[in-house]
Parts: C-alpha cells; structure tokens; sequence
C-alpha cells in the first residue's frame, strides 16, 4: 500500500519543480500531499494546503503580506505558518513523509516546518545551501540535505537527475520497514573522550538493569540534540556525567551547547544524575585558532584539530553556580556525584590540568547553591574509576525507582 507524501514550496516560483516530482512520486505508487508556502504570483499547480490557510496558521494573512511585498516578513511569517500547518497536518494522518526544495528562502520555510515534525519522519531538503554549513537550517533534528548543484529554476540536465533522485530517496525512505526490536526504556548519557572509561561502566550496569543507553559526544551538537530527545518526552532516565558543553557557553569555546544545556530533564521531570565533568576545560579547534585574549592560559594539544584551556578558579565558580541553577529546576528525583580526584582524564593529580583550587572552587559553589533535598555525593576518586562510575550508575537506577513509586 503506498505511503502519502508531503511536497511543500512556494508554488508560484516553484510550480513546474513541484509538478515534476509530484508525478515521479505517483509512478512509484505513492500519493502527495501539496503545502503551498508561496506569496506573490497564482500557484502553478493545485495545493492540498493552501498558501491562505499556511499563512493562518502563522497569525497572518497571505493577501496583506503580498501587498507589502516585504520578503524578509513574507519568510518569517510562512515558516511559522508551515511548521504549525504541516505539524498539525501530520499529526492528523495526512501525510507520512515530507519533501522541499528550493533556495535560501525555501530552505529556511521547509526545514522550519521539518523541524516541527517528530523524529523519524522521513525529511528530504533538496537545498542550494545544502553542502555549507546547514546547521542553522537542520538544528537537531533527521533533514536530509540534498545539494541542488544549480539553482532550484527549471528542469534541465542536471536538476532533472537532482530532483528524480531525491523523489527517491523520500520514496525509499517511507517503503523500507523498520526491523522490530526489544525497545527498552532509554536513558541519555553524555560524554568526552575524558569520561569515556566512566560513561561505559555506567552503561554496562544500566543495559543489565533492562536499559537501553543511548550516548552523545558533548560537541554542542551532541548536547542540544540529547535535550531535544529529553523534551520529546522520549527519555526515561539522563546519565548527565559530562556537563563539559557549560565551560564553552561561559567562556567562549566551540562545543557550546546553548543557554538551556542541562534544563530539559530538569522542566521534563526525567530523573537524573548531574556529574560535573570535564568543566576544567573550554575546546577551541588547531593552536591557531585560540583567541589571543587567552594567551598565557594553560592549554592541553587534545588532537591537532583540538585545543584545550583549563578553566580558571573564577569561571569555576560561575560554573558551580550554573549548574545548582540548572539542577534546581528539577522536578523528579535528581542527584549530584563529585570526583574529589579529578573531573577529566588530565585534571588528575600530576596531569597537565591538575588544579585543585579551581576544582575547590566549583564544589563549593554547586554544592552551596543547591535548593534543600539535592543528594550531594563525593567520592574520593577521579572520573574515570570504576568505582565512580558505577556509584553514578546506582545512583541513576535509584532515583528512576523512586520516580516509578512516586507517579
């Protein structure tokens, strides 16, 4: 039985582009559902989601925004309308999969409404920016981007081959069958090269326990896509044991993972543990790229691409008090483990980023921030032993059955 489709774009500019693989869509036995986000001119081929009722779902109207011919107000306005249209009309059955092409424009409205949809609907931009840094335009969530090689104008030699390709790729994409397994409740774990050794005892005790442990490398990235998983209400459990993404928020690093790093457990009520790993560090990429306002810092050559610099016993303390800040929103069973030997491979004694005044520094102020009834657990052992691993693991497991007894 065939899948249905959603095509969105701007039909006016993009009819014929829409009309082309719209109908390779049909040949392969699949339907379409047409979202018109177009402005301007008369749509060239009939939408099932008129561009009147995008724009309402934005808290506009088409007609106005057309006679004020403002581009900028015109993209802004349909991308709020296409991701609460589209998201609406997905949750209602109508479509199972989406795709779009089109320029800088069309890419912002398209990915703002791929962006509403849930994990694991099938998402195809076909994209003139696609092959830059798309970043923006993806955030977190499964887009496939597809480089348009020329721009989104006409079928010709090479957009012809393009857009065959990616009517596809969505149609492969909504008839291959996901194989079933023994899904499990999930718990979310973050980690570092420097907590490696830790995350994995941690997971091995969780998986025994009857979890599947799902874990993110703290570049940014991972980060803010393990709290988008976390506020889809996906996660049963978050192993927080690298909370490293924090010192390149303060300080300036490049793994920054934005100001609500560490709050969707907390608001989502999702028990957790909170580590406070690899804070003595801020990530820069090759030497070269470090600003030189940080000259005479003390840094660690990680790999040539990366650059760490301890942080100092001040942006510890800020640090210490973000944390409590972010713990403090908790609304299910949340405790804090400190390793008294080291938050990171290299911040244990006789290591390149040993310092235990900064790490004094940040100890003392989460713990003195904390609201009343944070469990505060200190181990005398550095980040990476068994011993603390295993303790954070415990920890997790407990407060996950105190959760279950409470609801």
């Amino acid at each position: 039985m065939g899948k249905t489709i959603a095509l969105l774009g701007a039909l006016d500019t993009k009819g014929a582009e829409y009309g082309y693989v719209r109908d390779l869509i049909h040949a392969r036995g699949h339907k379409t559902f047409i979202i018109d986000v177009g402005v301007m001119g008369q749509p060239a081929i009939a939408a099932d989601l008129t561009r009147e009722e995008v724009a309402r779902a934005g808290g506009g109207d088409v007609a106005a925004l057309a006679g004020k011919g403002d581009r900028g107000e015109a993209v802004a306005l349909m991308s709020r309308g296409a991701a609460a249209a589209a998201s609406r009309a997905h949750a209602e059955g109508k479509f199972d999969a989406i795709l779009a092409m089109g320029g800088t424009g069309g890419t912002s409205v398209a990915c703002n409404a791929m962006r509403a949809l849930p994990l694991g609907v099938p998402k195809v931009m076909v994209s003139t920016v696609a092959g830059t840094d798309v970043s923006g335009y993806v955030g977190v969530k499964d887009i496939v981007m597809i480089p348009s090689i020329v721009d989104v104008a006409g079928i010709n030699r090479i957009s012809r081959e393009v857009f065959a390709r990616a009517a596809g790729a969505v149609c492969g994409m909504v008839e291959i069958e996901i194989p079933a397994g023994q899904d499990k409740p999930l718990v979310t774990a973050s980690m570092f090269g420097n907590t490696t050794a830790a995350v994995e005892r941690a997971r091995q005790i969780l998986e025994e326990n009857g979890y599947e442990v799902l874990v993110f490398h703290c570049t940014g990235t991972g980060g803010r896509t393990m709290e988008s998983l976390i506020e889809a209400g996906l996660i049963a459990g978050s192993l927080d044991i690298t909370t490293t993404e924090w010192a390149d928020e303060l300080v300036g690093g490049v793994f920054a993972a934005g100001p609500t790093r560490l709050e969707a457990a907390a608001r989502r009520g999702v028990p957790a543990i909170v580590v406070p790993g690899c804070l003595d560090m801020v990530n820069f990429g090759a030497p070269e790229t470090v600003p030189e306002k940080f000259k005479g810092r003390t840094f660690y050559q990680h790999n040539p691409n990366v650059t760490l610099m301890r942080t100092n016993v001040e942006e510890n303390r800020q640090l210490g008090r973000i944390l409590a800040e972010k713990i403090n929103l908790s609304t299910a069973p949340v405790s804090v483990l400190i390793p008294l030997r080291g938050i990171s491979v290299i911040s244990a004694e006789g290591k390149a980023f040993y310092s235990p005044e900064a790490d004094k520094a940040l100890f003392d102020e989460l713990k003195a921030n904390l609201k009343p009834g944070v469990p505060v657990i200190e181990l005398d052992c550095n980040i990476n032993d068994a011993a603390f691993a295993e303790a954070c693991a415990q920890e997790l497991l407990k407060n996950l059955k105190a959760d279950a007894a409470a609801r």
